[in-house]
Parts: C-alpha cells; structure tokens; sequence
C-alpha cells in the first residue's frame, strides 16, 4: 500500500516541464504540453482530412471526414434544445479534447485530465459558457433576477465543483484501482480492465461532462 501511495502521489503531482524566461519565468507543465500535443495532432489531422474537399466524386478521405464530422455532431446536437444549436461546434471540440485527454494513457503520456487545475479549467469555461447564454438568450434583467432564489446563486458554484471533481475524481479513481488490481492479480485481469477504465470509462467520462454543459446550457436558455 506503501508504493500505491507514493504511485498516486505522482500521478498527482504535475511537473514543470521547462520554463519560459518572461516574466520571471513562467512555469510550463506537464499537462499543458501534453494538451498542445494533443491539439496539434488535431489540428494536423483535420487539415490533412479536409484537403482538396469537392460536392461530386468524392475521395475516401473527404467520406471518413463527414462520417466523423457528422456522428460527432449528430451526438451533440441531440443534447441541445433549438435555441442551443449554435454551441454544438464548441461542445464537440471539448468533447473530443476530454475523450483523447482521458485516453492518451494508452500511448504513454500522463493525462491532462489528471491535473485538477486542468478539470477546474474546463468546470469554469462551461459555467461562464452557460452565464454569457442566459445573458444574452434571456436579457440581463431576467438572467439577474433568477439570483433572487439562493438556490441559483448557490448553483454558481456546485456546478462547476460538480464538473471539475467528477472528472478529475473518476479518471483517478480508475487509476486507483487499476493499481491495486495489478497488486491483487498481476497479469491477466488488469489488461482486461484496462480497455474499460482507459478506453470506455474515459470517453464516458467525457460524454458525462459535454451532457451536463449542454444540460446547464438548455436551462439558461430556455
């Protein structure tokens, strides 16, 4: 129990990985880089797939490209009301940042999703998402008057408690016990779960954060 502590203190301690010399040197770490890699894979792929696009005979590459395109947004899109249409873009660039943060572990690299600062991060855009579309769907005189209810300013701030600890808790907590399984069971069982706690947990996870944004969303709307 003694190393599966200190395991998890390392997977909870993000290192800096180099400093820029500005400002006194500001600390660049760990999960940072790996979320600029993991944007410029992205950034890369969706070049090369979008490339020579045409409406008629269209290549292999230009298919694949609207099938992803198409089920990545088809799957947002179902969470949004009417009105809500308009951030499905950004909901389906965060659901797929998440879903390939919480699965990088396969390919070596530390998740970012790991980093609590990281969860946090992304817990307080979706609620100042949310504010800016109450403001501007329902004028600031209504969005102000909904705080006259203590529950809704209470709201404030356990949604994106909410979000943050649930991703950062559920993506340590698979590792927690994947950890303990390779004590208990050394060999087989641990590949087994692996592809559930790495692979679907992880995309679920990222599922359960885009579906309550958009589900937050829905109600400064409407």
């Amino acid at each position: 129990m003694g190393n599966l502590a200190k395991e998890l203190m390392a997977e909870l301690e993000c290192e800096t990985v180099f400093t820029i010399p500005v400002l006194g040197g500001i600390g660049i770490s760990e999960s940072v880089v790996v979320t600029w890699i993991i944007m410029a894979v992205l950034i890369l792929f969706s070049i090369w797939l979008t490339r020579d696009l045409k409406v008629d005979h269209i290549s292999r590459r230009q298919a694949v490209a609207e099938l992803l395109v198409t089920k990545l947004t088809g799957l947002v899109d179902g969470m949004m009301c009417p009105e809500g249409k308009a951030f499905v873009p950004y909901l389906s660039t965060v659901l797929l940042y998440i879903g390939i943060s919480n699965i990088i572990g396969l390919f070596g690299f530390k998740p970012p999703t790991k980093d609590l600062t990281v969860t946090l991060t992304l817990a307080l855009m979706s609620l100042l998402l949310v504010e800016i579309a109450g403001i501007y769907y329902r004028g600031i005189k209504k969005w102000a008057f909904q705080f006259v209810n203590p529950i809704n300013v209470l709201d404030l701030f356990t949604r994106p408690l909410s979000l943050c600890m649930r991703l950062f808790g559920n993506v340590l907590g698979a590792f927690v016990i994947m950890e303990m399984l390779k004590i208990v069971v050394p060999y087989v069982v641990p590949a087994v779960f692996s592809v559930y706690f790495d692979l679907f947990d992880g995309l679920l996870q990222a599922y359960v954060f885009v579906f309550l944004t958009a589900l937050y969303l829905n109600e400064a709307i409407e």
